[in-house]
């Protein structure tokens, strides 16, 4: 879901022959791509497993449900790749994210595709059909979050998108509030995104009090989320502290030092994810199916996404490569394709049951899997191909054209 790409800002002269700014470089992350795959196919398989009745199986059933927390693997991914070129700002002569470009490439990235499968599905896929004008619009606005009832069949997955959106608009308040926060100073920097995440967790309890009607949910919302994100801020932070200081160890002071050494660790940190990931299983973090989530549920949950998705994406960003699997070409063509993977397998997986004549929460879901998988990816790759990569070049040579 995650709709960031594998970017991030680097001072460099422009070039004679460079469409790009002056000072903006983009570095790319191969093993970013690969693990954006793995959490784009780990979605669509947690949302098989609820549709086939999996997810109430013994010992199975919890380990496919908690695969919800793939969105938290997305948050990161796009707190890390959004917020490194504010956190390497604060540490170097490196000028501040344009803020202008950073929307019009959100904007560019999200909607073109979306909007194509918001309307086949509420046009063509029969439990979306007749939906009201009220639906239309937020899911075209992308604010069903905040509108009662409007997720509908083939895109209740867009919760979470709608909270990335709303990420979004968030980020650049979170830079221009953290912006004094420079040179000696920046060593402030995740320490204040903690506390961001931390004052965060009680959001649960805060939204109860608000006075809304009824059927929204307010843990959908994006305050409560930012613990998942903020594991991708400090991650950020880090990354632009070693940049920082040229990659020499030597030089790093000792928290930097030890904290790389920690987050690099493949082994420590496969470890600290398979005992999050395992109390994530538990009734610790809620259920993994339908069923009403406590606030201290949802707050442990928030936590447990949060360890989850900086223990997989630590040692990607602060370990030395390769990484072979990830950086595999078949992982980064899922990769590229992971956004339409993403937006458009549920309205997939609906039209499988009844084209395969297979019953839902009937069992199958090795053979529901593989269907939607296959055919989800042909999709995806034509989405890419078609839509998300042409309006993608269209806005970098149109901005290129304009600095000309």
């Amino acid at each position: 879901m995650s709709s960031s790409p594998d970017e991030q800002v680097q001072p460099t002269p422009r070039s004679a022959h460079s469409d790009r700014p002056a000072g903006v470089a983009r570095r790319f992350f191969p093993q970013l791509e690969g693990m954006r795959a793995v959490a784009a196919i780990a979605v669509l398989t947690t949302h098989v497993s609820f549709q086939t009745g999996a997810v109430d199986t013994a010992v199975l059933g919890p380990i496919v449900g908690r695969l919800d927390l793939a969105v938290a693997l997305f948050f990161g991914l796009s707190g890390f790749l959004l917020w490194h070129p504010w956190a390497r700002s604060a540490r170097t002569e490196a000028p501040r994210p344009d803020i202008g470009r950073y929307f019009r490439h959100r904007i560019v990235r999200i909607w073109p595709a979306y909007i194509v499968v918001v309307v086949l599905v509420l046009t063509l896929l029969p439990d979306a059909k007749g939906a009201d004008l009220t639906v239309w619009l937020a899911n075209l606005t992308l604010t069903q979050v905040f509108v009662s009832l409007s997720l509908t069949a083939g895109l209740t997955q867009m919760w979470s998108l709608s909270v990335e959106v709303a990420f979004y608009l968030l980020l650049p308040l979170i830079g221009l509030a953290l912006v004094r926060l420079r040179g000696d100073l920046a060593r402030l920097r995740i320490p204040a995104i903690l506390a961001m995440g931390v004052v965060s967790l009680g959001w649960a309890w805060f939204a109860d009090t608000l006075p809304l009607s009824d059927g929204i949910e307010t843990k959908n919302w994006v305050f409560g989320h930012l613990p998942w994100f903020a594991a991708g801020l400090v991650l950020a932070e880090i990354s632009a502290s070693t940049e920082a200081a040229h990659h020499d160890r030597q030089s790093y002071p000792r928290w930097l030092r030890i904290t790389v050494d920690f987050s690099a660790n493949r082994r420590l940190m496969g470890a600290v994810f398979v005992v999050a990931y395992g109390l994530a299983c538990t009734p610790l973090a809620g259920p993994t199916g339908l069923g009403e989530v406590t606030d201290l549920q949802f707050a442990t949950k928030m936590v447990l996404g949060a360890i989850v998705a900086y223990a997989l994406l630590a040692p990607l960003v602060c370990a030395q490569g390769p990484f072979r699997f990830l950086d595999s070409p078949v992982m980064q063509a899922l990769g590229r394709w992971s956004y339409g993977i993403f937006i458009w397998h549920l309205a997939v997986l609906a039209i499988v049951f009844p084209l395969f004549g297979i019953i839902p929460f009937n069992g199958n879901m090795p053979l529901v899997l593989l269907i939607t998988v296959t055919l989800t990816i042909g999709i995806s790759a034509a989405s890419y191909t078609f839509i998300e990569d042409p309006t993608r070049r269209w806005l970098n040579e149109r901005e290129g054209r304009r600095r000309r």
